[in-house]
């Protein structure tokens, strides 16, 4: 079996040689807008590699992390959706992917007229660890005997600590392209709590990867072409979902899923695919007589906590899942209710979750007995019209 230590040289070892020549066989073709790629110097974009494009799901103004970002493709392309105010910042391992990058981000910056793209060095399962920080430090310090070899453990941790490569609730969108399949299975479930770890409350994720109909077999696993090769290692279609719902995320869904697949091995169908899924759902629960209506158009939905809703129904929420579900990707399916005299979050109680349906009355008061004309404006919210049989 490939030892850990082993799968990860041998990525480093082929991304190096990718980043001196182009190699075709590390990615399949993606379309990406040449409104983009037009200040991007041929170099990068001929040697970066990936099979989707998660920059096209960006928006202005956004904090951006690309976990391996190789030659920075996707981080130039985000450099210029974002815009000068907005920072975009790429994480790779491989010393020869870092210099290309690094080496034409001044040409992106003055073709562009401005820098927000900056290069850090580090493992994306452990962003909070900078490499060229330890480098630094243990040349001080360097490592002959067991005793300096925990102290240079002792002295990474201290620096995830005190000096993170990408701090905690720092960044608005992490993007990946092609990379999560090639890190090794046991650190692949702290690849995802680190994604979460960094992202602030409302942020999300957009990775696109390759993964699998079948489960890949060990013999394929232990397959140095193959993993290295964006294979072996990849998710099952299942799985990788599951991933994004076991470190806390919510409202995922696949925005793009390949129709054909980019390479079929042994009958196993590896294609590509892009997620979407936000951090943000954690958080305490208030009654104040809130309550939404799912709009349809299936039947009933089941919400990633549970909350599972027919079309139609009135249902009693909290005021956190009430804002929650009034955002991205929920807002367009429910209806949303306030109550006639509203509750300050000050003077809420706990919510009790083991409710489900909202009473009106509840919305509207125990002691509301109104009685109204006829409301001026027209009930489908659109022109009033008046019209007269002859």
């Amino acid at each position: 079996m490939i030892e850990t230590s082993h799968k990860e040289t041998i990525v480093r070892q082929r991304y190096a040689a990718g980043a001196k020549e182009s190699a075709g066989k590390l990615c399949c073709p993606v379309n990406y807008s040449s409104e983009y790629l037009k200040v991007i110097p041929q170099e990068v974009i001929e040697r970066d590699y990936g099979c989707g494009d998660p920059s096209r799901y960006l928006h202005g103004g956004e904090t951006v992390l690309d976990l391996g970002s190789g030659t920075g493709k996707i981080c130039f392309i985000a450099a210029q959706i974002v815009g000068p105010k907005a920072k975009v910042i790429g994480v790779d391992m491989t010393d020869e992917m870092l210099e290309v990058a690094r080496r034409n981000a001044p040409i992106v910056a003055e073709r562009i007229g401005y820098s927000n793209v900056e290069f850090l060095k580090g493992h994306i399962q452990d962003l909070a660890l900078d490499l060229e920080l330890l480098d630094r430090e243990l040349k001080k310090m360097p490592i002959t005997d067991s005793a300096s070899f925990l102290a240079a453990d002792e002295l990474a941790e201290e620096l995830r600590v005190k000096h993170p490569l990408i701090a905690t609730d720092s960044i608005d969108v992490v993007v990946s392209n092609c990379v999560i399949n090639l890190v090794e299975p046991k650190s692949k479930r702290q690849l995802f709590d680190e994604i979460f770890r960094v992202l602030k409350t409302g942020g999300r994720a957009v990775i696109s990867d390759i993964v699998s109909d079948e489960g890949v077999p060990e013999e394929m696993q232990n397959d140095p072409e193959l993993w290295s090769g964006c294979i072996s290692g990849a998710f099952t279609e299942e799985s990788f979902i599951a991933a994004f719902e076991n470190a806390g995320f919510y409202g995922i869904q696949i925005l793009n899923r390949a129709a054909e697949p980019w390479r079929t091995v042994q009958g196993i169908e590896f294609r590509s695919v892009t997620v979407e899924a936000f951090k943000g759902k954690q958080g305490e629960c208030f009654e104040r007589n809130q309550a939404v209506i799912y709009r349809g158009p299936f039947k009933e939905v089941l919400d990633d906590d549970n909350h599972r809703m027919e079309r139609g129904r009135r249902y009693a929420v909290c005021d956190h899942i009430y804002n929650l579900y009034k955002k991205a990707p929920y807002r367009d399916f429910f209806e949303f209710v306030d109550p006639i005299v509203d509750v300050p979050l000050a003077d809420a109680k706990p919510f009790d979750c083991s409710r489900e349906l909202r009473h009106p009355k509840e919305t509207k008061g125990r002691d509301y007995d109104a009685t109204t004309e006829a409301n001026s404006k027209c009930c489908d919210g659109g022109a009033c019209g008046f019209f007269r049989l002859e």
